[in-house]
């Protein structure tokens, strides 16, 4: 019976220690409320789809000089984050490397909009995928845009 407990708890925990996985249009809508351009989310979906598979709780293997990158937008722990381990790292975002792994994108967010104003698109080894033409990010605003705008109908902001 316990074990049949401890499995049960397993299965609930897992799944928020393992984050969640978004996919193009979830991520864009996430950061334009945070207030990210909206020219720039095509960039950003384009660097999460190549970096982490738009998964928030990915640690990369280690790199060459023995760092590790986290989250989303897989940030480096040498430069950005500070991992729990406790090994050096020069925290530029002054954020723990766990916070770049949860549900909650704010952290990753914030911390990657300060890696592009001081290293620009190129910090991200994947930014040769996603330099050139991309898709617009528009199609995944429209039920939106014009939700918000039949809401407003709705509100008495415009009459008919």
């Amino acid at each position: 019976m316990r074990a049949l407990l401890a499995i049960c708890v397993l299965a609930l925990v897992t799944p928020a220690a393992l984050g969640r996985t978004m996919d193009r249009c979830s991520l864009a809508r996430e950061m334009a409320n945070l207030g990210v351009p909206r020219d720039q989310l095509s960039k950003w979906a384009c660097i999460a789809e190549h970096e982490s598979s738009y998964r928030t709780g990915v640690v990369g293997p280690p790199n060459t000089d023995g760092s590790n990158d986290y989250g989303i937008f897989q940030i480096n722990d040498l430069y950005w984050c500070q991992p729990s381990s406790g090994k050096f790292s020069h925290n530029g975002c002054g954020v723990s490397c766990n916070a770049l792994l949860t549900d909650d994108i704010k952290s990753s967010v914030r911390c990657a909009l300060k890696v592009l104003g001081q290293q620009g698109w190129s910090a991200w080894s994947t930014w040769h995928y996603c330099s050139g033409y991309l898709p617009s990010i528009d199609d995944c605003f429209v039920q939106f845009d014009s939700f918000n705008s039949l809401n407003s109908l709705n509100h008495g902001h415009f009459k008919m």
